[in-house]
């Protein structure tokens, strides 16, 4: 059963369509990135499965539980991080997470000991004695990130969680997230970090203008848009020397002094033949490599062509 199930969601504001027709899955265990420009619907998807919203049209269930009519079970059950964390600024973080521990119905002698291992990991116990309003932004997008995992949550759902960080913060934040993916929790990342969303998820879905646009693993989504990954073969000797030995079928698509690109549908079958080629004739290989093609690139043409499209309407 999946731990995060989206129908066909919508939702009005008024004479004002944020979201249409969304239709997405959570497996317990994967990471799903959700990205768009502002204003894509990222946000407002994400209130929706955590019934803070409730949708004008459609369904959704998280952790079994439906948003519309077992609402206050999903907000117990799922850890949220918020673009705005509405942090009381004149609280301490122990009397911070107390009140939420309590609201959660957790005993206080579990809250304590949740957020005495959660403020070490993420490297507040230093601040323990510092009001929140002295905290600096990174340091109160931690807090806010130890709040939604005070509960220990099946089902995370993150807005931004390494903006206002500090590299060395960042990586602690996704390495935690890899770590949460291990002990199956399904978690929903909202980013315009696509170096990280790339990094950490399973599963990309882009939405744009309230609509998912393309919705698939990155390297699927690669495939996809920018065709069969392309391969790069550098050697050590001049490749006029060695191009009669390799295999003639192959697509050729670049090449220079001591390298040549092609194009493979199959890199397991393909990539063996060529090595098997150049070994065979005694000609040294220094690397065969897939050319990297970003997220970025696909991201772009994606929602680039969604931009262009909404103009020509």
């Amino acid at each position: 059963m999946s731990r995060i199930a989206a129908n066909h969601l919508l939702k009005r504001f008024g004479d004002f369509t944020a979201v249409y027709d969304v239709t997405l899955t959570v497996e317990p265990g994967e990471i799903l990135a959700l990205l768009g420009p502002n204003g894509a619907g990222k946000t407002t998807t994400i209130r929706m499965l955590a019934s803070i919203l409730r949708p004008t049209e459609g369904t959704a269930s998280v952790a079994g539980f439906d948003v519309i009519n077992e609402a206050e079970k999903v907000r117990q059950t799922v850890g949220l991080l918020t673009e705005h964390h509405g942090l009381y600024t004149r609280m301490r973080a122990m009397e911070y997470l107390k009140f939420f521990g309590n609201i959660y119905g957790m005993p206080e002698h579990l809250v304590v000991e949740r957020a005495e291992y959660l403020l070490e990991r993420y490297g507040l116990q230093e601040a323990l004695e510092m009001r929140l309003g002295q905290y600096s932004k990174g340091m109160r997008q931690k807090l806010a990130l130890v709040r939604a995992l005070l509960h220990d949550p099946s089902v995370l759902l993150l807005d931004e969680p390494t903006s206002a960080m500090d590299p060395a913060s960042a990586h602690l934040v996704r390495e935690g997230i890899i770590q949460m993916r291990a002990a199956e929790r399904a978690i929903v990342v909202c980013t315009h970090n696509l170096h990280e969303a790339e990094g950490l998820a399973d599963r990309i879905a882009i939405i744009s203008r309230g609509r998912i646009v393309a919705h698939d693993s990155p390297r699927k989504l690669k495939q996809l848009l920018m065709g069969d990954p392309i391969m790069e073969l550098k050697l050590a000797v001049p490749l006029d020397g060695a191009s009669e030995y390799l295999p003639p079928s192959l697509d050729l698509v670049d090449g220079g002094e001591t390298w040549v690109r092609y194009r493979t549908s199959d890199p397991q079958d393909t990539n063996p033949q060529v090595l098997r080629a150049m070994l065979n004739a005694g000609i040294p290989v220094v690397t065969l490599s897939e050319v990297e093609r970003s997220l970025e690139e696909v991201y772009l043409q994606i929602v680039g062509g969604e931009q262009v499209q909404e103009n020509l309407e």
